[in-house]
């Protein structure tokens, strides 16, 4: 795809798949799936074992307000948990949680965490989770303002409920929804300034 002004895809992140376009290890990347202009890169990144919303664009300001801690965008992911999380579990991730990063250690900020009542619509995973006929299983939807390294997974296993999958199906009112892992959406400037609720100027 030949270069252009700035450009805008909101993608699905498919499971053991690194957010990039490169890979010394052999692993799958961006570019087994997404054909985009060379200059366009991930705002922020996935993990290999996560999937979800990434949203590609060489649009540097755009990148700039997203990860800048500053602005707080609400990011929401659905997790499935091993067991069945109680109230307290609930109420600890809404309110701060102590996690290590990079050694140090680190209070969340305030969230909102949420039970299922029951398995969301979500796409099939391949490979698929594990099924253990005697440890159940749960799914939470938890939205947070900040991003910090493996951040859901650790405050998921702070409260005692390690994650099986991990998908970010929204950032602000950009979502994933009408998409399957490895499909994109092309998005214009205006669109995507409004779902995000930056300033376009």
């Amino acid at each position: 795809m030949k270069l252009n002004a700035h450009q805008y895809f909101a993608v699905y992140k498919p499971f053991h798949v690194l957010s990039q376009f490169t890979s010394a290890e052999g692993k799958k990347t961006l570019k087994d799936f997404f054909d985009v202009p060379v200059d366009v890169y991930p705002v922020g990144r996935l993990d290999y074992d996560s999937e979800g919303l990434l949203i590609l664009t060489n649009d540097k300001k755009l990148n700039h307000c997203l990860l800048d801690p500053r602005f707080g965008h609400k990011r929401e992911y659905w997790v499935q948990v091993e067991g069945q999380p109680h109230q307290g579990a609930v109420n600890s991730l809404q309110h701060s949680v102590e996690i290590s990063i990079d050694g140090r250690k680190h209070k969340t900020k305030t969230s909102m965490a949420y039970l299922f009542a029951h398995q969301p619509q979500v796409a099939e995973r391949e490979p698929p989770i594990r099924f253990r006929k005697n440890i159940p299983t749960s799914w939470m939807r938890l939205i947070l303002t900040e991003g910090k390294n493996r951040q859901v997974r650790k405050m998921c296993a702070a409260v005692g409920f390690p994650v099986l999958r991990l998908i970010r199906c929204r950032i602000e009112e950009i979502t994933i929804e009408g998409l399957q892992p490895g499909e994109m959406r092309k998005m214009g400037r205006e669109e995507t300034y409004r779902l995000l609720k930056i300033e376009n100027q």
